[in-house]
């Protein structure tokens, strides 16, 4: 459908390894079934979804605008590394009024203790992280009732 509003689901470094990439943190499945299962939540909930992911900090800034531009109705983003790093990704959260929903599979609060900080969390609307894959299928639903 032509009209109907788009959620955009942003993905960071080395987020293209998942389901290789240490499993027993990340989870078994790839960020392709991710994709699949969203979609077809997407479909249900009457959004379209727009999954991208790069390992480069100006692309995933360079989406945010796009995505704010684009009349999004909202963003899911998972910074990965960046979480606790950019300052750039939280001026982009802050300069767009699309609400962003920081999305983790694991639970940063329970690692290593770098990753308690969340600079985006700071910008974003809300957290979902520590349910694996779910996770983004929880801010899915949270995104599509705001």
């Amino acid at each position: 459908m032509a009209d109907r509003q788009t959620i955009f689901v942003l993905n960071g470094p080395n987020l293209n390894l998942l389901g290789m990439r240490e499993p027993d943190v990340y989870g078994p499945e790839t960020l392709d079934d991710i994709a699949g299962r969203l979609e077809d939540r997407a479909a249900d909930l009457g959004f379209d979804i727009d999954l991208r992911q790069s390992n480069h900090e100006g692309h995933l800034i360079d989406w945010l605008h796009e995505a704010a531009a684009s009349q999004a109705k909202a963003v899911l983003l998972n910074a990965g590394a960046f979480t606790h790093t950019s300052i750039a990704l939280y001026d982009a959260i802050r300069a767009i009024d699309v609400p962003v929903i920081e999305v983790h599979l694991s639970n940063p609060h329970a690692r290593e203790s770098f990753r308690h900080r969340s600079w985006i969390a700071r910008a974003a609307k809300g957290t979902v992280s520590g349910f694996g894959a779910l996770s983004y299928e929880l801010a899915l639903d949270a995104a599509a009732r705001l």
